[in-house]
């Protein structure tokens, strides 16, 4: 590598780094009012400049992207507790609950309080008759082997928006997003097992052969998945419904289909852009890997 190249990779390194420090402190603070003047120190660029790059770096504005945590966070602690309602808002960075419930409305199309009773979470975590008798579409496909590069993350599972994040902004820095590009998150624990601080799940970009060969370097990682049959639950909704829509295809859908779960980690395609997409049209793939015999 020439004198030139190392300092193009050291610099773009650099800007890697602190944009990661920035991520990482939005989701630890999103119950906290966040100063942007604060956020450019912590990336080390100027006030001046440094949110112009970001955005280059993200597709969306920090606030965009402040909003847009804030409200998953508060929508799985909807569809997940039985927290009072001010308490999540709290929770979320809304001291105001009038505004909190303004704000929610306007994204998830109703108030917080009925989104609770009525929200799309509510369709798979319903009694078993009246789940078996509604229509999910589970599709079975023969999937072709994927290559990605991906970024671990440990703890709740909702938590992994915060390497997905760091992994825009990686890809963005390294121009890895083409034509191969797709998210995906893979869950590798089950968390009715497996205490919730050490559940295992990796934020992935599917790239091709020599992109995963030129770029498996700190901190990403390389990871392959192989070619298999899978029934694929199609669900459109927030993200905090994925819980629920799991608790389906395990304890319904699977019973009935006369398949068998292969011993293999299940994974998630993220069918288009939270930066750019309402929570309700949202769609994600749900791949469980079936056993062949």
């Amino acid at each position: 590598m020439t004198a030139e190249l190392t300092t193009i990779s050291a610099h773009r390194a650099s800007y890697e780094r602190r944009f990661q420090r920035v991520i990482d402190y939005v989701h630890e603070n999103l119950d906290r009012e966040l100063d942007l003047i604060q956020l450019a120190e912590i990336a080390c660029m100027s006030p001046y400049h440094w949110h112009r790059i970001y955005q280059s770096f993200y597709g969306e504005s920090l606030t965009a992207t402040v909003k847009r945590l804030r409200l998953q966070r508060a929508a799985a602690l909807l569809a997940k507790t039985e927290q009072p309602i001010e308490q999540v808002a709290r929770a979320c960075g809304y001291p105001n609950l009038q505004s909190f419930t303004r704000i929610f409305s306007s994204v998830y199309g109703m108030p917080p309080a009925k989104y609770r009773k009525q929200g799309s979470h509510v369709q798979f975590s319903a009694s078993p008759t009246i789940r078996s008798s509604t229509m999910f579409t589970v599709v079975i496909k023969e999937i072709e082997a994927l290559h990605l590069l991906g970024l671990p993350h440990q703890g709740d599972y909702m938590g992994i928006g915060q390497a997905f994040d760091q992994l825009q902004g990686i890809a963005a820095s390294r121009q890895l997003f083409g034509p191969h590009s797709r998210s995906i998150g893979i869950y590798w624990d089950d968390p009715s097992l497996v205490e919730e601080a050490q559940l295992r799940s990796y934020a992935c970009l599917v790239v091709s052969a020599e992109q995963q060969a030129n770029q498996a370097k700190a901190p990403l990682q390389a990871y392959d998945i192989a070619a298999a049959k899978c029934a694929v639950l199609q669900c459109q909704g927030p993200y905090s419904d994925m819980h629920a829509a799991y608790e389906w295809l395990f304890g319904v859908w699977l019973p009935a289909s006369g398949y068998e779960a292969a011993d293999v980690a299940v994974y998630e395609e993220y069918l288009n852009d939270p930066r750019e997409t309402s929570p309700l049209e949202l769609r994600t793939d749900i791949y469980l890997t079936l056993r062949v015999d």
